[in-house]
């Protein structure tokens, strides 16, 4: 697949989107739930037209999943992207995803903590620290390690909110813009009873201070 060589549109961008097939197999204990395509395009067509972080950047993508914000900002016109994620069924969706597209992402099986270098923005639906109490804070850390400006997906809430701006500026990083959206979960694990359910979240555009970098 070609990338535009022009502005998106939203809905374009949320059609292409919603092609992406998500994880076969999601794991609780790891709190995979797959970023639904309206919001993946919300954060994806904010960063890059809002905020010039997508076109012709390096980006990373932690914990991406079956790739679909990697994906996204691939199509985008992202200068490069680099994906990691635990779950090495994660990234062999995430490939398919990528084969089938023709866009080119590079994929790394491991641990968020493996991934080093430099980025301009970095992409991130973290788990929500329901099952692993910090695994949120632990990847708002790496992501200020790494990228300069960071997107990340949280539970909406004035208390999240209020504890989020304290975790960013503890990370050497401040909170420039938050936007709400919706994440919509289908029946995918033994203790959901309906079709689906929908979690109101916030997702978070966080800079890094210049000089500083997260402790």
């Amino acid at each position: 697949m070609e990338k535009p060589r022009f502005l998106v549109k939203r809905k374009q961008l949320e059609r292409f989107l919603s092609q992406v097939k998500p994880h076969p197999a999601p794991k609780l204990s790891l709190e995979q739930y797959t970023t639904p395509a309206p919001l993946a395009a919300a954060l994806l067509y904010t960063a890059a037209y809002t905020f010039d972080d997508i076109v012709g950047k390096t980006v990373c993508d932690l914990g991406c999943g079956s790739g679909i914000l990697s994906l996204g900002a691939a199509y985008l016109g992202a200068e490069t992207v680099v994906a990691v994620d635990v779950d090495k069924a994660a990234v062999e969706a995430a490939k398919e995803n990528a084969e089938r597209f023709g866009l080119e992402v590079e994929w790394v099986v491991g641990s968020i903590e493996l991934l080093r270098g430099a980025f301009h923005t970095a992409l991130q639906n973290p788990p929500f620290g329901v099952w692993r109490r910090g695994a949120d804070v632990g990847f708002l850390r790496k992501a200020l390690s790494l990228a300069s400006t960071v997107y990340s997906i949280h539970k909406s809430s004035e208390k999240a909110r209020s504890y989020l701006d304290r975790v960013a500026r503890s990370l050497g990083g401040r909170v420039t813009a938050v936007f709400e959206s919706k994440l919509t979960i289908p029946r995918q694990f033994g203790f959901h009873r309906k079709p689906e359910y929908e979690v109101k979240v916030n997702v978070y555009r966080i800079v890094r201070d210049e000089g500083r970098q997260p402790t």
